[in-house]
C-alpha cells in the first residue's frame, strides 16, 4: 500500500492502494488507523481507549483491503485517529474535532486555539480529500461507484445492537434500496437500512461530497466490529460483500437506474 500526504509532525494523512485509473469501484475507509502524532501525545486518554472504537473502526480496514482485492477497486484509507480528525466530517462539523466521544470527553480537544484546529484540517482532512478528488478524477472515464467502510460497536451507552451489517444512503438512495432489495440468497448476516445510524447523525458527509457531487452510486456499509475482529473474519466478510455489491452494480446499470 502506497502512502501519501506526510506533513509537518502529522505524518502521512492516508494511504493509497490499487490501481490509479480504470478501475470501477473506489473504496473508502475513513476510520482505519488509531494512530495520534506524537506531539500530539495520547490526548489526555488512558491507552485503552486509544485501542478501542471511539479512535478507529476496528476491522474496518481488513475488509475494506480484501474488497479491494476482490474487486480490483482503489482504496483509499484514513491513516489518523478520527478523534485527531474525522476525515468523514466537514470542517465545521463539532464533531470533526470531538471533545466528547460517546461517554469519553478528550482532554486534547478541548479548547483548542482556532488556529490548531485549523491546522488539522489542513493536514489531515484536506489531503485526504485532495486525494479522493484526485483518484476520481483520473478514474472519470470508469469508475460508477464510491462505497465506504465503516464498523460500529455491538453496544452503544449501554444499549445493544443486533443490528450486523448497516447499508446507509445520503442524498442518493438507488444503490442502498438497490442492495437491500438484492441480499444474499442465504442471508447470513441481519442487514438493515440506515442502522445503527443515519444521514440525520452526519455520518454521510464522504459519499455525498464524493459520491452525489460527482455523480457516482454510493453507498455507506456499516459493519458490527465483533463480526469482523480477525484477519478471518474480515476475509468472510469481504468475500459476503464482494459479489452483493457487484450484483448491485450489475442490476442497476442493466435497468437504466444509473444514468
Amino acid at each position: 500500500m502506497e502512502s501519501r500526504g506526510d506533513m509537518d509532525g502529522f505524518g502521512r494523512a492516508y494511504n493509497f492502494a490499487g490501481p490509479a485509473d480504470g478501475a470501477e469501484i473506489l473504496l473508502l475507509c475513513e476510520h482505519a488507523s488509531r494512530r495520534v502524532p506524537a506531539f500530539l501525545g495520547d490526548l489526555g486518554l488512558a491507552p485503552d481507549i486509544l485501542h478501542s472504537h471511539i479512535a478507529w473502526d476496528p476491522g474496518a480496514l481488513g475488509v475494506a483491503q480484501s474488497l479491494q482485492d476482490r474487486l480490483a477497486a482503489t482504496l483509499i484509507s484514513g491513516n489518523t485517529s478520527r478523534l485527531v480528525y474525522d476525515c468523514n466530517r466537514p470542517p465545521d462539523a463539532a464533531s470533526a474535532v470531538p471533545a466528547r466521544s460517546e461517554i469519553y470527553d478528550v482532554p486534547g480537544n478541548t479548547g483548542l486555539s482556532p488556529s490548531a484546529r485549523a491546522a488539522r484540517v489542513k493536514m489531515v482532512y484536506e489531503p485526504f480529500v485532495q486525494a479522493v478528488s484526485q483518484s476520481i478524477s483520473q478514474q472519470k472515464t470508469t469508475l460508477q461507484l464510491l462505497v465506504t467502510i465503516h464498523s460500529f460497536t455491538p453496544v452503544f451507552h449501554g444499549r445493544e445492537r443486533n443490528v450486523q451489517i448497516g447499508i446507509l444512503f445520503g442524498r442518493d438512495d438507488r444503490f442502498a434500496r438497490a442492495m437491500m432489495a438484492l441480499q444474499p440468497a442465504d442471508a447470513t448476516y441481519d442487514a438493515r437500512l440506515n442502522e445503527p445510524y443515519s444521514a440525520r447523525d452526519g455520518v454521510t458527509h464522504s459519499i455525498d461530497l464524493h459520491g452525489v457531487s460527482n455523480g457516482l452510486l454510493n453507498v455507506m456499509i456499516e459493519i458490527r466490529n465483533d463480526l469482523i475482529g480477525t484477519p478471518g473474519e474480515q476475509a468472510d466478510m469481504a468475500a459476503y460483500l464482494a459479489p452483493w455489491i457487484t450484483g448491485t452494480l450489475d442490476s442497476i446499470r442493466k435497468s437504466g437506474v444509473a444514468a
